[in-house]
């Protein structure tokens, strides 16, 4: 009957995929093999390591000599000298007000100083319409060679000036003992003058100024900008030479001015201006202005390259032009 006929066809079939089973089990045919475990590269031997610190073949970093805290849990005041009021314009007819106060300078919970310069002008009290601060450190240069380093974030706009500059440590007289501008910028138009001051102006000191003025990169944006300034001094007969760094690039050199103050006298101001003579009588809009400090200190040797790097660029780099 059919239904038998159809009923040994599958029997037979069932049969021969038993057979076919038992083949593969017994290793008839090829059976699929898993993937051998994978295989990790052998440790890299101890002797083809790069070279550490301090190991041969790497060079040396410059040894630290002062670094800014910035520890929200220390007044500012221990590190820093609040300068206050309009002192008749600062000498250019500047419209701040320096205060102590922590609205104008503070440090963050995670360790950046900032200055801010805040602009009321509807306030009723005159003394409070434009205020800023003006911090000087009490930590001197100190030596006669070494750098001073800082990582800036600048206000970028009309009627306001930041700085980063260095004075000598008070009494000084001004300018004849010398000021060096490391970091300054006004009326928003991202360009940093670096600058060496130590005369009058007027006609006959137009020599005692040099200035080298320097578009910077993303600075009106709010790029932090690291700043480099380093000195090489004799003591015995105060010559010397100055170079500038902006973003590791040499922008100006200078040799040190005969009858200025010692380099190790010089001590370390951050302020922002507000109006006056150098930002052409613009007047800030109403808001606050941030000048914010990331980091800061001083080193025996420049950064990145030493006193090596210091040679090369005294080599190529331009004086400042004369005011």
């Amino acid at each position: 009957m059919p239904f038998k006929n159809t009923l040994a066809q599958f029997k037979a079939q069932i049969k021969d995929l038993q057979q076919e089973g038992q083949k593969i089990l017994s290793g008839g045919q090829q059976r699929h093999q898993p993937p051998p475990p994978q295989q990790y590269p052998p440790a890299i031997p101890q002797a083809t390591h790069p070279n550490q610190q301090g190991q041969p073949g790497f060079p040396p970093q410059p040894t630290i000599y002062w670094q800014a805290r910035f520890d929200p849990g220390t007044p500012i005041s221990a590190e820093w000298e609040h300068k206050l009021g309009n002192n008749n314009g600062w000498g250019n007819n500047e419209i701040e007000h320096y205060t102590a106060e922590a609205e104008n300078s503070f440090y963050t919970p995670n360790h950046l100083l900032v200055l801010r310069a805040i602009a009321s002008p509807n306030n009723p009290d005159p003394a409070k319409r434009y205020t800023s601060a003006r911090l000087v450190s009490r930590q001197r240069l100190s030596r006669p060679q070494g750098s001073l380093v800082a990582t800036l974030t600048l206000p970028c706009a009309g009627g306001i000036w930041p700085a980063f500059w260095l004075l000598p440590f008070e009494p000084f007289a001004w300018p004849t003992d010398g000021e060096v501008d490391i970091a300054e910028t006004w009326n928003g138009d991202g360009v940093n003058h670096s600058c060496l001051h130590w005369g009058f102006y007027t006609p006959q000191d137009t020599m005692k100024h040099r200035v080298v003025a320097t578009p910077v990169h993303g600075m009106a944006n709010g790029r932090p900008v690291r700043f480099e300034f380093a000195w090489a001094q004799d003591p015995a007969t105060g010559q010397g030479r100055l170079v500038w760094w902006i973003d590791g690039q040499a922008v100006m050199k200078a040799p040190i001015p005969s009858g200025t103050r010692p380099m190790a006298d010089f001590v370390v101001l951050l302020n922002i201006a507000m109006g006056g003579n150098v930002c052409a009588g613009q007047i800030p809009g109403e808001g606050t202005y941030d000048m914010v400090v990331h980091e800061m200190k001083m080193l025996e040797e420049p950064e990145a390259g030493g006193w090596a790097k210091f040679d090369r660029d005294w080599g190529w780099v331009r004086e400042g032009d004369t005011i």
